[in-house]
């Protein structure tokens, strides 16, 4: 199944070149299908699930058809599709709903990521102590175990045999500043190590807290990559923000978070001296606490 999300926005890009090409306004063409101009927007600009029975009735409006009636049609079946992450509400949230989607049909996921630890490479016991930390901040909005459940789900398609090659560029600072027992952080440290050394497609690289970015200025917050095998489907990058994430698609963007994440990648350490070191920051962990975890 093809990403729905990247269907999405194949499938708004291409209603609004019909729009404007036939000269139409969002009202106008509102008006010609019956329904609001907010909707019309809403749907240019991927927010919402398209309704078959609307589209159809739209590219009637629009005079399409033939061979270009049915690829649209086509194209609007992709994007209506559920995925798994659907089942689980809001115990995933929006941000973890549209990682799992774009990682289901990537061919490569790249992230910087300068403030957490990916969300498809924890463990259980870190992910406990992530719960803690919302728990301490006021009143979840999700259920804990369907949470977990969720995050291990998304971390099983990544492993599937025809999953995205996933490579992470993982800031130090996450390491020492996230405020999780010294205990759940070696664990989710051994796992990833663990991840890392039996599934080929999966590395991790660390940036040095005193390492220095040639070429550039630093990064303002943690970014995400994604390719698609369809050549259709054009490369995508997603912005960490406080309070949501930000899709870039505009090829000249993509193009400067690419450039960006090589120069951090080069800057890293290499995927060797990235595994020993955070096998000695887990042994240390587990000195401090002295479960030999």
């Amino acid at each position: 199944m093809p990403s729905p999300y990247v269907r999405r926005r194949r499938l708004a890009g291409e209603i609004r070149k019909l729009r404007e090409s036939r000269g139409l306004t969002t009202d106008d063409l509102a008006r010609l299908v019956f329904h609001s101009r907010t909707k019309i927007t809403r749907l240019e600009n991927a927010q919402i699930r398209p309704d078959l029975a609307e589209i159809m009735n739209m590219l009637d409006a629009l005079e399409i058809t033939g061979s270009q009636y049915d690829r649209l049609l086509q194209l609007a079946r992709e994007a209506a599709q559920k995925g798994w992450w659907d089942r689980y509400g809001m115990s995933m949230g929006p941000r973890q709903k549209l990682a799992a989607d774009l990682e289901y049909n990537a061919s490569t996921v790249r992230s910087y990521d300068q403030t957490a630890m990916p969300g498809a490479l924890q463990c259980p016991p870190f992910i406990e102590a992530l719960i803690r930390l919302d728990e301490s901040q006021g009143t979840l909005e999700y259920q804990p175990d369907r949470m977990t459940e969720a995050r291990e789900h998304r971390q099983r398609e990544l492993l599937r045999p025809d999953g995205p090659f996933y490579e992470t560029v993982l800031d130090e600072c996450v390491i020492h500043r996230l405020a999780v027992p010294p205990e759940a952080m070696a664990a989710q440290l051994r796992h990833m190590i663990e991840l890392a050394l039996e599934a080929e497609r999966i590395t991790i690289r660390v940036l040095l807290h005193n390492a220095r970015i040639p070429g550039g200025f630093l990064p303002k917050s943690s970014f995400y990559l994604y390719t698609f095998a369809d050549p259709g489907d054009h490369p995508m990058a997603i912005v960490d923000t406080v309070t949501t994430d930000l899709v870039v698609t505009q090829r000249s963007e993509v193009t400067r978070y690419t450039e960006r994440y090589d120069l951090l990648r080069e800057a890293a350490l290499s995927t060797e001296d990235s595994i020993s070191f955070l096998d000695r920051v887990a042994n240390r962990l587990a000195d401090q606490t002295g479960s030999g975890t």
